[in-house]
């Protein structure tokens, strides 16, 4: 995305000798990417559903994830394995099925996760989309290294962000929820923010070689890949 700190980092550079490993397996880096994609919409769903997030670590993974331009290696961009634990999880679940207890696959947080990966084909084959998307995430870096991840200004200048330069590509990713929710101008934003980070890493999935076909014919792979890297993980 463009030079410098303007773009959304390839994640594919030696690690530095103070940060984590690369991983060398390719599909534990594509996972964890992907994982990313579904912490965030597992994130707006929770939201439009109950109005707030249960899992804050997990929130502030992804909001940050959105800022983090030089990262030694892909868990890096989340803070660490840690941080997309609940992305892993859902990605575990998701391509499990029935075996995870659920009835069947989660058809919304499906279609959020497919909606947001069309969105980053979009976006990168618009000519300057990148480019353009990561100047204005630098210039809200001022507002989040001052507040945080979870303020309301963070949200809302990363909701302009994502109505600015996504919105307009199409076709627009339906979110199903609470109308009272939904209606709200600072919830409205949480969600774009989100929104936002879950393109941030399809972006990112998209740089380690991950297809859309993917989904449908390396399911396998992705699911031991997740199992992995969820064992390397203390619950």
């Amino acid at each position: 995305m463009g030079h410098g700190g303007t773009r959304l980092p390839e994640s594919t550079s030696p690690p530095k000798a103070s940060g984590s490993a690369q991983r060398t397996d390719a599909t534990e880096r594509r996972a964890l990417a992907l994982a990313g994609v579904f912490q965030a919409a597992g994130l707006v769903q929770e939201i439009a559903r109950h109005g707030t997030v249960s899992h804050g670590t997990a929130r502030d993974a992804s909001i940050t994830s959105v800022f983090v331009t030089d990262p030694a290696s892909v868990a890096d961009v989340y803070g660490g394995l840690s941080g997309v634990r609940l992305g892993l999880t859902l990605l575990r679940d998701q391509l499990r099925g029935p075996q995870s207890g659920r009835q069947q696959a989660d058809l919304e947080l499906a279609r959020y996760v497919i909606g947001l990966t069309a969105l980053e084909r979009k976006l990168s084959a618009q000519s300057g989309g990148l480019d353009q998307l990561g100047e204005g995430i630098e210039a809200a870096r001022r507002t989040f290294d001052h507040f945080g991840p979870d303020h309301p200004n963070v949200a809302a200048r990363l909701a302009d962000l994502y109505s600015e330069h996504i919105s307009a590509l199409g076709p627009r990713i339906v979110i199903r929820g609470e109308s009272d929710i939904l209606s709200d101008p600072d919830q409205v934003a949480r969600v774009r923010a989100l929104l936002l980070a879950g393109l941030r890493s399809a972006v990112l999935w998209r740089q380690q070689g991950g297809r859309r076909w993917h989904l449908l014919l390396a399911r396998g792979r992705y699911l031991a890949a997740a199992e992995r890297l969820l064992g390397e993980l203390t619950f």
